[in-house]
């Protein structure tokens, strides 16, 4: 499918085989639990699912927490609009993120990661406790070679970065960590925006829970990478039991269709919503990159997005009659969904990372959502009257 459109490989991708079923819409199969064809077929099944493998052709699928068809389809269609050869669903984007850190450094002993900031704050979270046995090096973006030792095992960056949509150049980052391989959450760009592989990344992790499930009414992760890589990964899936759930990869295989569609919607409304903002008194700074300067926008990253932060005159006081003020976006945490919401960073989604990489107590992040811009806008200029 390579050499289709993104919109056509949206669409299409992962539905291979539905004629042969005489289906049309892509099936659910929930199945906890499946027949064995005999004895040794069944352990040569299971042992090739524990370590990662994808099911033998003349096997079994055995068991829900080792491979399940709905959520594989999900996947393939996933590595296609990512340009991977294989992607790997998870039950959350911190199930994902973890997985990774155990794959690449717990189970390599290479324990040492490298953390370019800024980072969401559950994953900065994450590499700052002692949770998994590692060690990390926080840095800046040009003091990532620097920061690498023998026993690094990974690198991760997000671009654009969450809250403050920081642009980071993906290769230059490659070229710094050397051998290491480097990992990219990729959740605010999505693949229409963005693919990170392209540009010598290992890992392009998503919060599937946000644009690409895009209604609110799903909670994954999912790691698109190269293949060996993915069978490292599905190995700590099927012992960690951080399987997704298959409703769950339906419901996600379902928004992948029209992610293409939704994101550039969503990012006409949020160009239109940051014009607005920079105009206004109350607004000291709009953070959204539509105005970049690095080169970054236009040829890694090929728009600005959907999500656009504020700093707002009159610091943390006036961040909080802000969000208690609108009325059409919701003051609720995460974000790519079809409607609008709010959240202040520092004290909800960023609660946990370092005073010194904390977003200001003045910023306030806006996930812009489908309803028409004007409603948007007016409702933006309200609440900051």
């Amino acid at each position: 499918m390579s050499e289709l459109h993104p919109d056509t490989i949206a669409v299409h991708a992962g539905r291979e085989g539905l004629d042969e079923l005489g289906v049309h819409a892509l099936p659910i199969d929930l199945s906890s639990t499946n027949p064995l064809p005999d004895i040794e077929r069944g352990g040569d099944s299971y042992e090739a699912l524990t370590g990662g493998r994808r099911p033998p052709e003349a096997g079994s699928n055995v068991y829900g927490r080792l491979w399940n068809p709905t959520v594989a389809r999900f996947e393939d269609a996933l590595a296609a609009l990512e340009g991977a050869d294989e992607a790997v669903a998870f039950a959350s984007g911190m199930a994902a993120m973890t997985a990774a850190l155990l794959a690449l450094c717990a189970a390599t002993g290479k324990r040492h990661v490298v953390g370019v900031r800024p980072l969401y704050g559950g994953t900065d979270a994450l590499l700052a406790g002692d949770l998994l046995g590692i060690e990390r090096t926080f840095c800046a973006v040009d003091a990532v070679a620097p920061a690498i030792r023998d026993d690094t095992g990974l690198v991760v960056m997000e671009t654009p970065a969450n809250p403050t949509l920081d642009l980071v150049d993906i290769a230059a980052v490659v070229a710094q960590a050397g051998d290491v391989p480097v990992l990219v959450d990729n959740t605010f760009a999505t693949p229409v925006l963005q693919n990170p592989l392209a540009h010598g990344a290992r890992l392009a992790l998503h919060s599937a829970t946000k644009y690409i499930g895009g209604h609110g009414d799903v909670i994954a992760g999912a790691i698109a990478c190269d293949a060996d890589t993915a069978i490292a990964l599905r190995r700590v899936r099927t012992a960690t039991g951080s399987v997704l759930h298959p409703l769950a990869g339906y419901l996600l295989h379902r928004g992948l269709t029209t992610l293409p569609v939704r994101m550039r919607a969503q990012q006409q409304n949020a160009q239109r919503i940051a014009a607005a903002l920079r105009q206004h008194p109350a607004v000291a700074r709009v953070y959204y990159p539509d105005a970049d300067t690095t080169g970054i926008l236009g040829t890694q990253l090929r728009g600005p997005g959907a999500m656009v932060s504020i700093a707002l005159r009159g610091g943390f006081d006036a961040a909080e009659r802000f969000t208690s003020a609108l009325r059409i976006f919701t003051h609720a945490v995460s974000l790519g969904g079809v409607d609008s919401l709010v959240q202040h960073p520092a004290a909800i989604s960023h609660r946990h990372v370092a005073p010194e990489a904390r977003p200001g107590a003045d910023v306030v992040r806006l996930s812009i959502g489908l309803e028409d811009a004007d409603d948007l806008v007016a409702d933006l200029a309200a609440a900051l009257g």
